[in-house]
């Protein structure tokens, strides 16, 4: 016995010993009790053992992070600690104490979430991340461990295979696509026993999955289940012990899965193999309106299979937070209870779900017209055919839940004004906006509290302080005093080793000049400047563009420019032109981008270079890069100038975006606002709402890309068609949209019947290589109709470049 008592007392303090010399940043597969991991340290990532997962601090915002469990490669986070409070990118933590409790703390100074654990063993605690993404905190015993914690436990909007939903837990969607905190959708066990589905917003509450009006049994459920347990196995099996079942359309094989409740309030199951893009392989709801508060009170929603989901405001109401469609919208007029003052407005197939105040079966129309008149606070009443043959009046006092849908057999009479009655129409006033819409990144404005100092420290920091700024006063003087003496022409002694802040390096206008021979060789120009080839001091071959002197450099300082280059570099993507360098002397703006030797996309168009492969990759690579600039950054940011010439091949023909900063320099007050100052872009490109000066949205830069791609198809130049005319900018790409379309309309009437879709693409496609179109056929015809959606007039029904993307992509992979 007291054999096996001092084997146990070894054992103890080997593990202590060799948990006491582990680290615990760099990729550690734990992290040990009294060690932490930084937000500041992009290292401090545990990682499961077969790395399929990471755990660590995962930007969400401008200076906002949270701390996540997400997929290494292609990261996609399945797990989040404080969703609804992202602490500082400064001094923050997560740190396993030694009392056993794991703590997030924000800057230092606020806990913001915590395990609230204990153990026995203080210094023997341990956390852990497994191969199926649980981060486990363990009590480490001789014989077996004891969990403390794991975050299966506590899901937020995913669960992962094997990953049990109880009646203790629930999954929170996003508050949008943009926005990480915890949205307005659950998904749980009702009190019923049922899984179902939960629209819990801003003013109202309501389940809407399974549907109301089905009893559990009419659903399939069954509510003889007191054990409430849902769960995903690893080859797409979903079963829940209320009786509800799937399986994925890829059923059966085993790969890497996920169960998500998505910021649109429908679940989906999301398959890939390895590092393959996620695709959705099942669905709850496959009509979108269905879900409750999408678009908000005083609102309507229609749902088409091609174009997606649109929201819309009731006539006489207008859009309350042009941000977020969840608010609604927001009456224009004011209601009188006088009857003579009062009229109804007709809404053929508009249903407005749930909330009624008033119902009553076999009544006739004016019976429940009146049944609304003398009610003060109503504000329509719903008039439809049950399935007995029988009319049903249905007063409404809030309008909620409103879609449009041929089904419904049913009108919908909305109370307005006399006067404001024949003033609008159903699709006046209508303003669309998709999910992705300018939905505002996540920033931070935080204040802390004081902390009590002594005068003596006081006295102490101030001094330090006082002394610290004389010695950098005082070098920075020797520093100046220095280079101003020198003034040699070597790079190294003109500052070229210096490293910006902004990871990339602060060139001279002396060292640039000499890099392009006095600026000689032009290989580009645009509305922002004019490039040159240079070769850099280390020997790099570059691309320097001189910004023109009277819209850049004259009007802005140092500083300014500085905080705006700052933003161009830190934009990073594969398909964006990359950023070595800058210059800011006197006058002069300049800036270093890599230099990339296969040219633009109009040279190579004009050299008939490029394959129909080739093609489709860079229509789908530049699509690519513009959903991330629209939509990924932190800052709203515009291109407003796409054409084949800002558009660069590498070596291996992949596209790169060049000029996509020029936008936010040139205007960047602007950025939260839909106006610019003056119309950009190149003649033969720009959309509509340049000319008629609309709203500039990101759509302008939709339409661009669309004029490429069909520029790209057909080998003809918008700026070329017809020849050279005045009759306005809209003439120039209206020329090369109306051809297309006059081709697909006349060719498909002539073919109607034939089995082949593709003849019109046919008629359009660039004789320069037409031979090798049958390969490919299939993938131009998707390029051709998605680059005419992209060329709509009316922005709103142009997709959002995330979408092409998703049009683009699923044709790949299927």
């Amino acid at each position: 016995m007291r054999i096996h008592m001092a084997v146990s007392s070894i054992l103890h303090v080997l593990l202590l010993l060799s948990l006491s010399f582990q680290c615990c940043s760099s990729s550690s597969p734990s992290l040990n009790s009294g060690f932490s991991l930084s937000v500041e340290k992009p290292e401090d990532v545990i990682l499961s053992p077969n790395g399929v997962f990471s755990a660590g601090f995962y930007a969400v915002g401008e200076n906002a992070y949270v701390f996540s469990v997400w997929f290494t490669r292609k990261p996609t986070v399945v797990w989040t600690a404080n969703r609804d409070q992202p602490v500082n990118g400064k001094r923050s933590s997560l740190r396993l104490h030694k009392t056993g409790n794991l703590v997030l703390s924000d800057a230092g100074q606020f806990n913001v979430w915590s395990t609230d654990t204990t153990s026995s063993l203080p210094w023997l605690t341990q956390l852990n991340l497994t191969d199926k993404g649980n981060l486990v905190l363990y009590e480490l015993h001789p014989q077996q461990s004891e969990i403390l914690w794991q975050s299966f436990d506590f899901p937020t909007d995913t669960l992962l295979p094997g990953q049990q939903l109880t009646r203790y837990t629930k999954l929170v969607s996003d508050r949008s696509l943009t926005n990480h905190s915890s949205g307005f959708y659950q998904l749980s066990f009702n009190d019923d026993n049922i899984l179902s589905l939960l629209y819990d917003g801003l003013d109202v509450s309501s389940k809407y999955w399974p549907v109301q009006w089905l009893v559990s049994w009419d659903a399939g459920r069954t509510t003889y289940n007191s054990s409430r347990i849902a769960v995903l196995d690893s080859i797409g099996t979903f079963n829940s012990t209320d009786n509800y079942g799937f399986t994925t359309s890829d059923y059966g094989v085993v790969m890497q899965r996920i169960l998500k409740l998505d910021s649109d309030g429908n679940i989906r199951v999301y398959s890939r193999r390895k590092n393959d893009p996620w695709y959705v392989s099942w669905q709850a709801i496959s009509n979108p309106c269905i879900v409750h508060g999408l678009c908000g009170a005083n609102s309507t929603c229609v749902y088409d299979p091609i174009e997606g989901r649109k929201c819309s405001c009731l006539p006489g109401y207008r859009v309350k937070n042009h941000s977020d469609w969840s608010y609604g919208c927001e009456p224009t007029f004011k209601l009188s209870c006088d009857k003579n003052e009062t009229a109804f407005f007709k809404l053929p197939g508009v249903e407005l779900y749930g909330y009624d105040f008033i119902y009553k079966k076999n009544i006739s129309y004016s019976d429940c017209e009146n049944e609304c008149l003398q009610d003060c606070e109503c504000r329509a009443f719903q008039y439809s055919l049950n399935n007995d043959g029988l009319f049903q009046c249905y007063t409404k006092r809030v309008l909620l839940n409103g879609r449009r849908s041929p089904d419904f057999r049913g009108t919908t009479y909305l109370r307005l004004p006399e006067a404001k009655r024949n003033n609008v129409s159903f699709f006046a006033d209508e303003e669309f906006a998709q999910d992705d819409g300018h939905v505002c990144s996540v920033k931070l404005d935080r204040s802390y509290a004081e902390r009590h100092v002594s005068s003596f420290l006081k006295f102490f920091l101030w001094f330090s302080v006082a002394i610290g700024v004389f010695e950098v006063l005082f070098i920075s003087i020797t520093w100046f005093s220095l280079i101003r003496t020198k003034q040699k022409s070597d790079g190294n002694q003109q500052g070229y080793n210096f490293l910006s802040p902004f990871g990339f390096r602060r060139y001279t206008y002396s060292e640039l000049k000499q890099a392009t021979k006095g600026f000689t060789e032009e290989i580009g120009r645009g509305a922002g400047g004019i490039v040159y080839k240079g070769v850099l001091p280390d020997q790099r071959i570059a691309a320097i563009k001189k910004l023109h002197n009277d819209n850049i450099g004259a009007k802005r300082d140092e500083a300014e420019f500085l905080a705006e280059v700052s933003i161009i570099g830190k934009l990073n993507h594969m398909n964006l032109i990359e950023m070595w360098g800058y210059c800011a002397e006197g006058k002069y703006r300049l800036l270093v981008y890599e230099y990339l030797e296969k040219g633009s996309l109009a040279e190579n168009l004009k050299s008939n270079t490029l394959d129909w492969t080739r093609r489709y990759n860079i229509a789908l690579g530049t699509a690519r890069v513009l959903a991330y600039l629209h939509e990924e950054c932190l800052e709203w940011i515009l291109h407003c100038d796409i054409k084949p010439q800002n558009i660069l091949l590498d070596s291996n023909y992949q596209p790169k975006v060049a000029d996509f900063g020029l936008s936010k320099l040139l205007n960047r007050s602007d950025q939260n606002t839909q106006n610019f100052s003056m119309v950009r872009g190149t003649r033969g490109y720009m959309a509509p709402e340049w000319v008629f000066n609309l709203p500039i949205t990101s759509k302008v830069d939709v339409y661009s890309f669309g004029i490429v791609v069909l520029e790209m198809i057909t080998g003809r130049s918008p700026t070329m068609m017809g020849g050279q005319s005045d009759e306005g900018e809209e003439a120039h790409n209206e020329r090369l949209v109306t051809w297309v379309r006059e081709k697909r309309k006349t060719t498909t009437s002539e073919e109607e019947g034939s089995p082949s879709s593709s003849c019109w693409v046919e008629q359009i496609i660039d004789a320069a290589i037409g031979s090798e179109f049958e390969v490919e056929k299939k993938k131009m015809e998707t390029l051709a109709s998605v680059a005419l959606k992209c060329v709509e007039e009316d922005k709103d029904v142009r997709p959002s470049m995330s979408q092409v993307v998703e049009m683009l992509q699923s044709h790949e992979d299927a």
